[in-house]
């Protein structure tokens, strides 16, 4: 594909954007990134430049470790919080417009936490909001429903086990009246749904890829739970004009019937494991990477059955990110992997249109917005590129400490967690 089809593609993409509405934009911010559940937003008027004194309506510090996303709805914003050894779990609100925090709910209190990674934090899993309601997970010790007005606890559940390991990390995710969340530990491994009004679980599904007992590496015995865990969260696809939970598991990616949780096919990347970052789709096909080590995979939703990587379209070994996810635009795909490099591809084919070095380090996922890529770094530096088939670097902006959390947008205003505040970023 020449870049001249490239652009053509992308400017029509772009201008689908600006003219949709709020399909993939407005005031709320529902979920791990954003109402799309693909970083995409077509808010034109946010800010390009920013510092500690520019474009700053707010600063309010968080205290605690927690690496969860915000979300928004009307003028509250919700995160989820924990002190570093992991004993209270909590859920934050925040005023949208002055940043004062207005409950700081505990959800769970555990008296002896599982070990978590000095990488990961006890409230990495994102809220997922809407109406009347934020929901919030913190993995196995809990999950809630709380009136996002008053805060109250609606219900909890308290009952799923599973061994994190290195701590959790999926998010949950809402499909019409179901709360799903994946459960990938070391010694468990399932995805469950529950009803989303009452907590009670409506179905759960046990990972069905055959994990073996062999280090592939090594030719001894597994590393103990590693090859077993990940941390992606799922997003909903188009099989047959019928939707598809496409979710991305350890050594597997998986599709299963949204409503009642059967497995309708897996693509396997046996010896891959970890999976972090969140399958985005667009023009039919799922883009995922498998796991640790494996690249990123272009994957057509509409098999039945057991397939492995060389039932993929393309498979790209270049840049790819292990934490973070990609972000689609147009008929290309933007990433930054963790140490640093960035790249642009083609949907089509696969093939690297370009690949620089961005710097830093990367965990946050990537926003689109108007023809433009944010990237986040753990240093606390935000790049931003022009969404296009040449590297085209706009602005380069600098806080005091760094994101591991994913950007929220509402209407022309960035909401931005560091490890330790959430700004308000907004042309002054």
């Amino acid at each position: 594909m020449t870049k001249a089809v490239v652009w053509t593609r992308l400017a029509a993409f772009c201008a689908g954007v600006v003219l949709g509405g709020s399909a993939i934009g407005g005031e709320n911010w529902t979920s791990f990134r954003g109402p799309s559940d693909q970083g995409q937003c077509d808010s034109a008027n946010l800010p390009l430049r920013w510092s500690e004194t520019e474009n700053v309506a707010w600063k309010t510090p968080i205290r605690g470790k927690a690496w969860s996303s915000p979300v928004v709805w009307g003028d509250r914003i919700w995160l989820t919080n924990a002190p570093e050894e992991g004993t209270q779990l909590s859920a934050i609100c925040v005023d949208k417009n002055s940043g004062k925090i207005l409950l700081n709910q505990r959800v769970h209190f555990v008296a002896g936490p599982q070990y978590c990674h000095p990488f990961n934090s006890y409230a990495s899993p994102s809220p997922v909001i809407e109406e009347g309601r934020v929901y919030v997970s913190f993995g196995s010790p809990s999950t809630a429903c709380l009136d996002s007005t008053t805060g109250e606890i609606l219900w909890k559940r308290t009952d799923f086990a599973c061994n994190h390991f290195r701590g959790p990390g999926s998010s949950p995710f809402i499909y019409k009246d179901l709360l799903i969340l994946h459960f990938d530990g070391s010694d468990r491994q399932y995805i469950a749904a529950m009803n989303k009004h009452t907590g009670e679980t409506v179905w759960k599904t046990d990972r069905s890829v055959d994990f073996q007992d062999t280090d592939p590496e090594t030719g001894g015995p597994t590393r103990e739970g590693d090859y077993r865990k990940a941390f992606s969260t799922p997003v909903i696809a188009q099989s047959g004009g019928k939707p598809l939970l496409v979710s991305l598991a350890s050594m597997a990616l998986y599709g299963y019937d949204p409503e009642t949780g059967t497995e309708l096919w897996r693509v396997e990347a046996i010896g891959s494991h970890s999976g972090s970052s969140r399958p985005v789709v667009g023009d039919g096909v799922v883009y995922s990477s498998l796991g640790f080590k494996t690249g990123l995979f272009a994957i057509k939703p509409d098999g039945r059955g057991v397939f492995d990587i060389s039932h993929a379209l393309w498979h790209y070994t270049g840049a790819v990110p292990k934490r973070s996810s990609v972000v689609l635009a147009g008929g290309l795909l933007f990433m930054a992997d963790d140490d640093g490099v960035a790249a642009c591809i083609d949907t089509a084919t696969g093939e690297e249109v370009w690949k620089t070095r961005l710097g830093g380090n990367f965990s946050a996922s990537p926003i689109h917005v108007a023809g433009r890529i944010y990237f986040f770094d753990q240093e606390g530096t935000t790049t931003v590129i022009e969404a296009a088939p040449e590297f085209n670097k706009i602005a380069v902006n600098e806080l005091d400490d760094g994101f591991m959390a994913s950007p929220a947008v509402s209407g022309d205003a960035l909401y931005l967690r560091t490890k330790t505040a959430l700004y308000r970023i907004e042309k002054r």
